[in-house]
């Protein structure tokens, strides 16, 4: 390994610890760390990488960096660049979920969740602020307006992780019709390499079915966790409805106040926010003790970045030549307009499980008017609710 790709790994860990608030901010920091001071690639590249991400499922601002890796230093590369982005974020939130499990297992006079209280409508405020940060910056069209509003209503009321493959193909089709509206560009044919997407297909199959057969939790796990990660488009902010619908609302492995105020806590840790999946996948698993919380978190964590990153190791090496497709570049605004739409619905579905008194009404505005109109960021606005919770329980 040459001295330049042991640098962009020094600068991958300094990104991992860097990156709050998501996966547009991710992208923002990637601008400013790898182009502007780095200049590992140029801004069109760093943006095009980007869209090509936003086609795929998957973790967006991972597959980005991945992808970014690949195109430097090739598949080790590429697969060190991963672990370093991923491994803060897993240890921090699977270190959460056994705090949670010991305070209140083990010391029942202290209420965490007490503490807490003020994180459900925090979460539903940040949700709230992406959602509007989101539709600002990717539905510039009537036509995707209309996609966002059906999106929406269509996640709110027809709750099943199946929908969102649907949703993406349909509403990328739906726009790809504009394709007249593009330059048209020389083509070359597509040298497609088929072998990641084979690993993909057999993983996808072999999972499912040991998991059938055994019966056992953290397959179990490893096999939800990858076909979400199969389905999911458009970054954490839309993976958050998903992992709720299917966890709390079907499956009813997590309450919904430990599922909020486990998102609004993971403000503070930095990295991917599909590391989120990490504690949902601990706290399952906490009938089996801390070695099976930490398995559970392991095979989550896996399970919802495997797919992603196999797909970007097929994808890329072609996306030069993809990319000169008019219907592809065409179809971007109805991906991201739906991606919207999934976004506003998570807005809702967060929102009606919890009780709806004027205390929860004013955080969640106040935490979007703060991230709205002031520089103060999210993990100082979520360390601030657990700070005026405490007060409020000491009180």
């Amino acid at each position: 390994m040459s001295r330049r790709d042991l640098v962009f790994l020094r600068d991958t860990a300094w990104l991992t610890l860097s990156a709050f608030g998501g996966p547009q901010a991710h992208v923002a920091l990637f601008l400013k760390i790898l182009v502007e001071k780095r200049r590992y690639l140029t801004e069109g590249e760093l943006m095009e990488i980007n869209a090509l991400c936003q086609l795929l499922p998957g973790p967006s601002s991972t597959q980005t960096l991945t992808a970014i890796a690949y195109k430097r230093g090739g598949l080790l590369l590429a697969l060190l660049c991963l672990a370093i982005w991923l491994l803060p974020a897993f240890g921090l939130v699977t270190s959460f979920a056994l705090m949670l499990i010991f305070w209140q297992g083990e010391q029942k006079n202290l209420n965490l969740w007490a503490y807490t209280q003020l994180m459900q409508p925090i979460a539903v405020g940040l949700v709230a602020h992406a959602g509007f940060v989101i539709v600002r910056k990717l539905v510039q069209t009537r036509e995707a307006v209309l996609i966002t509003l059906m999106a929406a209503v269509a996640a709110y009321f027809l709750r099943t992780p199946f929908l969102l493959p649907v949703l993406m193909v349909l509403s990328g089709l739906a726009t790809s019709l504009k394709y007249r509206d593009f330059v048209r560009e020389e083509k070359t044919a597509l040298n497609i390499q088929w072998k990641y997407l084979i690993i993909f297909a057999v993983l996808f199959i072999g999972i499912a079915a040991l998991g059938g057969i055994t019966r056992s939790l953290p397959i179990r796990l490893l096999e939800n966790f990858y076909r979400n990660g199969t389905l999911v488009f458009g970054g954490g902010q839309v993976l958050v409805p998903v992992l709720y619908n299917e966890f709390v609302e079907f499956k009813h492995y997590l309450s919904s106040s430990e599922f909020l105020s486990g998102y609004a806590l993971l403000q503070v840790v930095p990295g991917p926010v599909f590391s989120f999946s990490g504690y949902i996948g601990a706290l399952t698993m906490r009938g089996e003790g801390i070695g099976g919380m930490i398995l559970g978190s392991l095979m989550a964590t896996i399970g919802i970045n495997l797919p992603g990153t196999l797909f970007i190791f097929f994808a890329y090496p072609f996306w030069e030549q993809l990319k000169k497709y008019r219907p592809v570049r065409a179809s971007l605004e109805g991906i991201n307009a739906a991606s919207a739409g999934l976004v506003i619905a998570a807005v809702f579905l967060l929102w009606e499980p919890m009780a709806h008194t004027s205390l929860n009404i004013g955080v969640a505005v106040v935490t979007f008017l703060l991230l709205q109109f002031t520089h103060i960021s999210a993990p100082l606005i979520v360390l601030g609710g657990i700070l005026a919770g405490w007060v409020m329980v000491r009180l």
